[in-house]
């Protein structure tokens, strides 16, 4: 895991074809990248003081596993759009590590809101990983990666903000000003 962690976060284009040429299931994404790394921020709620905290770190852990699912299903649905491949296993590797660097930044929610300041940097990396990677997973063109990137990017914005609304309005995430946070 450390090597792979290494890689896709120092050389994603030396990396997304090794973890193309590997065999994988659903399952195995799961239990051995996606519930370990998306534990990451939820965990360093629970490290930060606040009633809520373990409500929030438990809807946020269960929204990512959903998001990443899901976020799958539409990389893959709109990958023929685009040039690419239909895989659904090709495109929850995709969605899976590319969340990589965005998981590990997940750290900084111990920092309250600075920590949500420094985790846009290494998010933004996360949609850099997942440009390079499109062209290998989902076998897209290299000029039909761009676009492809941004709407991927955009449907993962608004699937982020659906969850946070619906989390927010069960109680599960605090609001500020009526506006779901993230702490």
């Amino acid at each position: 895991m450390l090597d792979r962690l290494k890689g896709i976060l120092f050389e994603p284009r030396a990396e997304w074809p090794k973890i193309a040429t590997e065999p994988a299931t659903t399952q195995s994404i799961y239990t051995n990248w996606v519930m370990i790394l998306a534990a990451i921020g939820p965990l360093a709620i629970l490290a930060t003081a606040g009633e809520t905290r373990v409500q929030t770190a438990v809807g946020l852990y269960v929204m990512a596993l959903i998001v990443t699912f899901i976020l799958a299903l539409i990389v893959d649905a709109l990958a023929p759009t685009f040039g690419g491949a239909k895989d659904f296993v090709g495109a929850l590797k995709l969605a899976a590590y590319s969340y990589t660097a965005a998981w590990i930044a997940g750290v900084f929610h111990v920092l309250g809101i600075a920590g949500a300041v420094l985790a846009l940097l290494p998010t933004i990396y996360s949609w850099y990983t997942f440009y390079v990677g499109a062209a290998v997973m989902k076998k897209c063109t290299s000029d039909k990666a761009v676009p492809f990137t941004i709407v991927v990017v955009l449907c993962g914005f608004a699937l982020g903000l659906l969850f946070s609304i619906a989390l927010s309005g069960l109680g599960i995430i605090p609001k500020v000003n009526g506006m779901p946070i993230v702490r």
